[in-house]
C-alpha cells in the first residue's frame, strides 16, 4: 500500500505531502489544477523516461519520494532487494526516491541506497499498476495474463508440477550438451584431462607437504651456516678457555663459601644452581642439534626438484597442495565421464525422452484445464464490462500453442476485446482509447482482484465518455477492488468520487505571484461541496451530492 507520497518542484507542485489511505482513494479537482502530476510522479518512481520539462520553472531539480507498506505483498521483495545489494525494508516499509536535475543528473534510491533505473522499474512492476494514458500496464503482458488465468482457475498446482518437470529437462539437456562436442574438441579434452590427472597423481603430494617441504628445504639449504652457529654457541658455553659453564662453576664455589659464612644468602646459591642447570641443558641440546645437522648436497638437490615441481603445479592448478589435489580429483572424474561419453549420452537421451513424454502429458492437462477455464473468465469479465457501459462488447481469451514448451506450459494466450458488435476482437494493447482501455482494465481487475498480487492500482481517465448508471457502476467496482487492493482514481464524475473510502481535492492557488497546486483531503461538508461543484453547483447539486455520499455508506 502506498502510504506517503511527497512531490517537490514537479509541474505546479512546490512541496506536496500526500497521505493515501487504504481502500479506494478518489482524487478530484478542476481541469488544469494538477491532478495529472500524481500520474507523472508515480511514473517517475516506476522507472519511466525522465521528462525535464516537468521540473517547475525556476527550480534546479524535482524529486518524488514514496513510502509503501509491503507487509501484505506476496511477491518475493526481500529476496529481490538482497539480490540487488539493497537495504532490507525495515518494519515492512519500502522507501523509493527519484530526483531529476535540470542539468541532466538523474538519480534513484531504494531504501536509501542508489539503484539503477532498471532495478527501480523491475521493482515497480510488483508494486503499482497504472491504467490510463501511459504504458505501465502489467495486464498487457501475455505472461502476466497467463498467470492470472491460471490463478483465477486454480491451476497453480498443475502449473508448478509442470514447471518442475520442465526444469528437470532443462538441466538434463544442459548436461547432455556439455558432452556433445566435435571429435577434435573431444580428443583435446581427453588429452588435457589425462595429462592433468596423471601429472597431479604422479607428483605424489599429500596434504601438508608444501609446508613440510619448504621447512626442510630452508634447513638443508642453510645446514653449513646452522652448524657453524650451533657449534660456536656450544664453544662459548663450554669449550673455550673462558667458557660460560666453567666460569659459572667457579662462581658456584665462591657462593658456597659465602653461604658458610652467612646462611641467609642460601637463596643466592639456589638461584645459581638453577642457572647452571639451564646452561648445561642448553649445551646438551645444542650438541644434539649439531649431531642432526648434515650438509647433504644430494638431499638439497632432491628438495629443489620437489619444490620446483610444486611451484609448477601451483601455477597450473592452485595455491596449495589441497587445492591441487582437489583439482586432480575433479579432472579424474571428468575424464571418466568423457571416456564413458557414449554410454552417458545414451542414458541422457533416454531420460530426455521420458521427460518429453511427461512434459507433453502434463502440458496437455494444463492446456485442457485452461480451455475449460477461459469461458468462465470471459463470461465474468464480459458481465463486468456491461456494467461499465459496454452493453454489446465481448471479452475473450485467445489460446494458441507455444512455438516450443516453456516453463509456464505449452500455450500462449492473449486477452482480447471487441467493443462493438461485428468488429473483430483485438488484443488489449491494441485498444486505442485510453478511457476505453481503463474501463476494460477495471472490469478485469474486479474479476481478478483476488488473484492479482499487485497492491496498488491507479486509474486515470477511467470515466471518459461515461455517465449515469455506468458512473455508479465504476464507483462501485472501484470500492469493491479497494477491499482487496489500494485504489487511487483520478475522476471527473461525482458518483465515482462519492464511492471512495477517502477523497482528495487538487486545486490551484497563487503565492508570491506564482501558481501552485494544493492537494488536500476532504470529509463531510467539504466533500459534499466538492461533489456539488462536480455536479454543476447549486442547492440541487448539493442535495444530490449528499445523497451520493449517503448511498456510498450503505453496506
Amino acid at each position: 500500500m502506498l502510504t506517503h507520497l511527497r512531490i517537490r518542484n514537479l509541474a505546479l507542485a512546490v512541496d506536496l505531502s500526500i497521505e493515501f489511505q487504504p481502500g479506494f482513494n478518489a482524487v478530484t479537482g478542476e481541469t488544469g489544477a494538477g491532478k495529472s502530476m500524481i500520474i507523472g510522479a508515480l511514473n517517475l518512481l516506476l522507472g519511466a523516461r525522465a521528462d525535464r520539462t516537468l521540473i517547475r520553472a525556476g527550480a534546479d531539480a524535482c524529486s518524488v519520494e514514496a513510502v509503501l507498506d509491503i507487509r501484505q505483498v506476496r511477491a518475493p521483495l526481500a529476496e529481490f532487494l538482497a539480490e540487488h545489494g539493497l537495504e532490507p525494508a525495515e518494519a515492512g516499509q519500502l522507501l523509493l526516491k527519484r530526483t531529476l536535475s535540470a542539468t541532466g543528473a538523474n538519480r534513484q534510491f531504494i531504501n536509501g541506497s542508489p539503484a539503477p533505473l532498471q532495478t527501480l522499474a523491475e521493482l515497480g512492476e510488483w508494486l503499482v499498476d497504472l491504467h490510463g494514458p501511459h504504458d505501465h500496464q502489467s495486464l498487457f503482458h501475455p505472461a502476466r495474463q497467463l498467470a492470472l488465468l491460471d490463478a483465477q482457475a486454480g491451476l497453480d498446482e498443475l502449473r508448478s508440477q509442470y514447471a518442475e518437470v520442465f526444469l528437470r529437462r532443462v538441466d538434463t539437456a544442459a548436461r547432455k550438451a556439455a558432452l556433445i562436442v566435435d571429435e577434435a574438441t573431444y580428443a583435446r579434452q581427453l588429452d588435457l584431462l589425462r595429462h592433468q590427472a596423471r601429472e597431479i597423481e604422479g607428483a605424489g603430494f599429500q596434504p601438508g607437504d608444501d609446508e613440510h617441504l619448504e621447512t626442510e628445504h630452508r634447513r638443508v639449504q642453510n645446514a653449513a651456516r646452522l652448524l657453524e652457529l650451533a657449534q660456536g654457541t656450544a664453544a662459548l658455553l663450554h669449550d673455550d678457555d673462558d667458557a660460560v659453564i666453567p666460569r659459572a662453576r667457579q662462581a658456584g664455589r665462591l657462593l658456597q663459601d659465602l653461604v658458610r659464612l652467612d646462611p641467609s644468602a642460601e637463596d643466592l646459591a639456589t638461584t645459581h644452581a638453577s642457572v647452571l642447570e639451564l646452561l648445561q641443558d642448553l649445551h646438551h641440546r645444542l650438541s644434539t642439534y649439531t649431531d642432526r645437522l648434515e650438509v647433504d648436497p644430494a638431499r638439497l638437490q632432491e628438495l629443489d626438484e620437489r619444490l620446483n615441481l610444486l611451484h609448477s603445479l601451483r601455477r597450473k592448478y592452485g595455491a596449495t597442495v589441497e587445492v591441487i589435489l582437489e583439482f586432480g580429483v575433479q579432472a579424474r572424474a571428468q575424464l571418466e565421464q568423457l571416456e564413458g561419453r557414449d554410454a552417458e549420452v545414451a542414458r541422457l537421451n533416454a531420460e530426455l525422452e521420458q521427460l518429453d513424454a511427461e512434459i507433453a502429458r502434463r502440458g496437455a492437462a494444463l492446456t485442457a484445464a485452461r480451455r475449460k477455464a477461459i469461458p468462465r473468465l470471459a463470461k465474468a469479465v464480459s458481465a463486468q464490462l456491461k456494467d461499465l457501459g459496454f452493453r454489446q462488447s465481448e471479452f475473450g481469451v485467445a489460446l494458441q500453442p507455444a512455438p516450443a514448451p516453456q516453463r509456464t506450459g505449452c500455450d500462449v494466450i492473449e486477452f482480447q476485446f471487441a467493443p462493438n458488435p461485428g468488429e473483430p476482437a483485438r488484443p488489449l494493447r491494441a485498444i486505442a482509447s485510453s478511457g476505453e482501455l481503463a474501463r476494460v482494465m477495471l472490469g478485469l481487475k474486479t474479476v481478478l482482484a483476488a488473484q492479482d498480487d499487485i497492491p496498488v492500482v491507479v486509474f486515470d481517465e477511467v470515466d471518459a465518455n461515461i455517465g449515469g448508471e455506468t458512473a455508479h457502476a465504476v464507483g462501485a467496482k472501484m470500492r469493491d477492488i479497494g477491499r482487496r487492493r489500494q485504489v487511487i482514481c483520478i475522476t471527473h464524475l461525482a458518483p465515482v468520487a462519492a464511492a471512495g473510502d477517502a477523497h482528495f481535492v487538487v486545486s490551484k492557488a497563487t503565492q508570491d505571484g506564482r501558481t501552485l497546486s494544493r492537494f488536500e483531503p476532504v470529509t463531510d461538508t467539504a466533500r459534499a461541496e466538492e461533489l456539488s461543484r462536480m455536479l454543476g453547483g447549486g442547492a440541487a447539486a448539493l442535495q444530490h451530492a449528499q445523497a451520493l455520499l449517503a448511498a456510498s455508506r450503505t453496506p
